[in-house]
């Protein structure tokens, strides 16, 4: 029976894709050199904040995560990124394929805070895999095998690779959800002052709000 294990070569956005993606390169290997038919493979993806270092900056703005910097020997934790799914094609020895991560620009997802708080350096990831392996037994009868649950990779992303899915998919942009309410408010109050556009208005609230603070 193949036996599979993992590991990633590299990290690339993705171009032209439907919504914003980044791919990791994933190498798969079947030690044995025994030739499998295909793999469906599943992949959990975590971010083991944890195990980097975080800059001034980088600390301050993920208060909103993690606490006062004080506390994070206890509130310093890993985050869920995305659940993934590959189809592997036939291969004997090894393969590479990618797996795409679906990125978003969702500031209400702790994924998107944190990577949008990092300045530059790596961030540690952890792959856990399972799925089905499929492989032609003894006597040449299709057979399928699980991918064992104790596989796993673990990859240090660099975080420009993150930026640069969002420059890619939203140039000098920041995508901001508001509720209806609050919206429908900022909406009477940009057309009550004339302004052209939505940056403006929270241009102007923003210059008011200093305004009052220095009064």
């Amino acid at each position: 029976m193949p036996e599979l294990s993992f590991s990633v070569e590299g990290a690339e956005a993705v171009a032209f894709a439907a919504a914003p993606v980044l791919a990791l390169r994933l190498r798969v290997t079947e030690s044995g050199e025994e030739p499998v038919h295909a793999v469906i493979l599943n992949c959990q993806v975590r971010i083991e904040a944890p195990r980097r270092r975080y800059g001034a900056q980088e600390r301050e703005r993920l208060v909103d995560l993690f606490g006062d910097p004080s506390r994070w020997s206890q509130t310093l934790r890993s985050l869920l990124w995305t659940n993934a799914t590959v189809n592997v094609p036939p291969f004997t020895g090894s393969v590479l394929v990618d797996l795409q991560l679906p990125c978003t620009y969702d500031f209400n997802l702790q994924v998107t805070k944190y990577f949008d708080s990092l300045e530059s350096g790596e961030v540690p990831l952890t792959l856990l895999f399972s799925g089905s392996i499929f492989f032609a037994g003894p006597s040449g009868a299709l057979q399928v095998a699980r991918v064992s649950w104790s596989e796993e990779a673990t990859y240090r992303m660099p975080v420009s690779v993150w930026k640069d899915v969002m420059r890619l998919y939203y140039p000098n942009t920041a995508w901001l959800n508001l509720r209806k309410d609050v919206f429908d408010r900022l909406a009477a109050y940009k057309s009550r002052r004339g302004l052209p556009t939505w940056d403006q208005a929270v241009e102007s609230l923003l210059l008011g709000a200093e305004e009052l603070r220095r009064q």
